[in-house]
């Protein structure tokens, strides 16, 4: 029995000094020389001079095709690693290795009347990758013998075997009924941006139950937002797996991404270091281009509309979090490092003296949010825990968000509610447990739409009357509460539980100047929601008052003689 391990705990090292990311040597060399002696024959046609794949790549091309074949075994028919995931910059041959290593499957399958699948999330991106292998087999006169290329079906037939390789753009009824027995994801950053795109990706790949020589293959620069979906999903799992985290001989992760590091230090800005993830540097990748691509944006004067955010994303794989953003919350740029992740409503009822709840929301297309602060009885540290509702029609009427809102209800912390809107019961049974406690300041609220919510207060004793419910200042008017935030995140007197969903809401957030103040508002209107983080203001308006303690009244009996 063959063993082997495809994590790559030293990999930090390994990607900086340009060395392969793939620990292993191929499981079965015959096999795998065998697959590589097609691909490396195989003809550029969009490079000058048409050069081969053998004349035109880095070792790293030719370490990952030895890698995807290498791990078949012929006797037994079957492939001991079937999933690879490569994480890599733009412009590094991503596309035209896509229809190479599809093509060299379609030439070395021996399965008559087998499926190989290309599935791109766009037609244009689908485009992308048949051109490339269409016109490999047009430039060698064995393949045009061999292989049959069908430009209108975007397929290219095996003549012999009959086996199909075809290349589609992604939607439910293009993969349903597939029996692919080889599947290429193209730019699967994309598919975390569609909802539903896990169970269509499971359609693709289902037919490798049955055919246990196929592979899957994720392909993908990183996303240009907050990584979400499937990619979120599918990029962890590999990142853990080349960690050491989770032992799966069956998936091999090639991720070329900047060491943790390099991106505290913003080593990635540095054109001496920008070969880590464009292993393909001074063939296809320019190192000069990027530095000039990287002024341009970083000064707003770039051709093409790019943002530095895009920029870092695409060509350095650098992973987009909420201090990337340009006008955003100064706040942001100290958010993550003052996550506690032992802040939650139990250990906040447990340790504050006081504590105000903030609501913020409107209507059924959005999310309604409730951010608690709470005083630390001993250290008087702002303590912070929120969570999110929202109605589950927002996951039609905001597509681009509903895998990311799935993922927060995942999580814990976000309620999606149907019809019955138990958002307001839920939020008014959280206030109700604060309140019994003898811990509730007061409840501060966007004093905007939120009739509804005032009133189911009134029913548990939360009312103007009893002075614990207060309208907060919104507009230019919730200045004070934005830069006293931004202090407190400062000095670390104020520490959240490091929500995801937080984490996305105060990226969302951008800062706009007016006359005399500030203003708080959204990166893109619609789909960038900031409710919770509204909410957070809200309630820090009241904290910031340094509201009592309540406290028990004592009796004493005075005895007058």
């Amino acid at each position: 029995m063959i063993a082997w391990d495809t994590s790559c705990t030293d990999w930090e090292r390994r990607i900086v000094e340009g060395r392969s990311l793939i620990p292993c040597g191929p499981l079965f060399p015959d096999e795998a020389e065998a697959a590589l002696a097609v691909f490396k024959s195989l003809r550029i046609v969009d490079v000058p001079g048409q050069p081969t794949f053998g004349e035109a790549c880095e070792e790293y091309v030719f370490d990952f095709v030895r890698a995807v074949f290498g791990a078949y075994d012929h006797e037994s028919a079957k492939r001991m690693i079937e999933e690879f995931f490569l994480l890599i910059s733009k412009k590094n041959i991503k596309s035209t290795l896509a229809a190479g290593i599809m093509l060299t499957a379609l030439i070395r399958n021996w399965r008559h009347s087998a499926e190989l699948l290309i599935l791109a999330p766009t037609l244009e991106i689908a485009n992308n990758s048949f051109k490339p292998a269409a016109d490999m087999v047009r430039a060698d006169p064995e393949l045009v013998d061999l292989l049959h290329v069908q430009d209108n079906l975007k397929q290219i037939t095996h003549r012999t075997t009959r086996a199909v390789l075809k290349v589609v753009a992604a939607d439910t009824n293009t993969v349903g009924g597939k029996k692919a027995a080889f599947v290429l994801i193209e730019e699967l950053w994309l598919f975390g941006k569609r909802a539903g795109a896990s169970a269509m990706l499971q359609e693709a790949t289902g037919g490798l139950i049955s055919r246990p020589e196929g592979f899957v293959i994720y392909i993908s620069t990183q996303s240009d937002e907050p990584p979400a979906g499937v990619f979120k999903e599918r990029l962890n799992y590999f990142r853990d797996v080349r960690d050491g985290k989770i032992k799966d001989p069956r998936s091999l992760p090639v991720l070329y991404e900047f060491p943790e590091a390099m991106i505290e230090a913003e080593a990635y800005l540095d054109p001496e270091n920008f070969h880590v993830t464009n292993p393909n540097m001074g063939r296809s990748v320019n190192a000069e281009w990027l530095q000039r691509k990287l002024d341009r944006v970083r000064s707003g004067n770039d051709e093409d509309g790019d943002t530095v955010q895009t920029f870092l994303a695409k060509h350095l794989n650098v992973e987009i979090g909420m201090r990337l953003r340009r006008n955003r919350w100064p706040g942001a740029d100290f958010w993550e490092a003052r996550a506690d992740k032992t802040i939650t409503i139990e250990h906040m009822l447990e340790v504050c003296e006081v504590i105000v709840p903030g609501v913020d929301g409107g209507g059924l297309d959005d999310l309604f949010g409730l951010t608690l602060v709470g005083r630390h009885r001993v250290t008087k540290d702002w303590l912070c825990w929120s969570h999110a509702w929202c109605h589950v029609g927002v996951l039609d009427r905001r597509k681009s968000i509903a895998s990311k809102l799935r993922d927060f209800e995942s999580a814990g912390e976000l309620t999606i509610v149907d019809d019955k809107l138990d958002d307001l019961s839920e939020i008014v049974e959280i206030i109700r447990d604060i309140k019994d406690r003898n811990l509730l300041a007061a409840v501060a609220v966007d004093p905007a739409g939120l009739g509804e919510l005032v009133d189911a207060l009134d029913d548990i004793g939360v009312n103007d009357e009893a002075k614990n419910i207060i309208g907060a200042p919104q507009g230019y008017a919730m200045m004070n509460a934005i830069k006293t935030t931004e202090r407190k995140l400062t000095n670390g007197t104020l520490r959240h539980s490091g929500s995801a969903l937080m984490n996305w809401c105060v990226g969302n957030l951008k800062i706009e100047p007016t006359a005399t103040a500030i203003r708080a508002t959204k990166q893109n209107a619609g789909d960038a929601k900031i409710d919770p983080v509204m909410a957070l203001f809200d309630a820090v308006t009241v904290m910031s008052r340094n509201p009592e303690v309540k406290r028990e009244p004592k009796y004493q009996m005075l005895m007058v003689g």
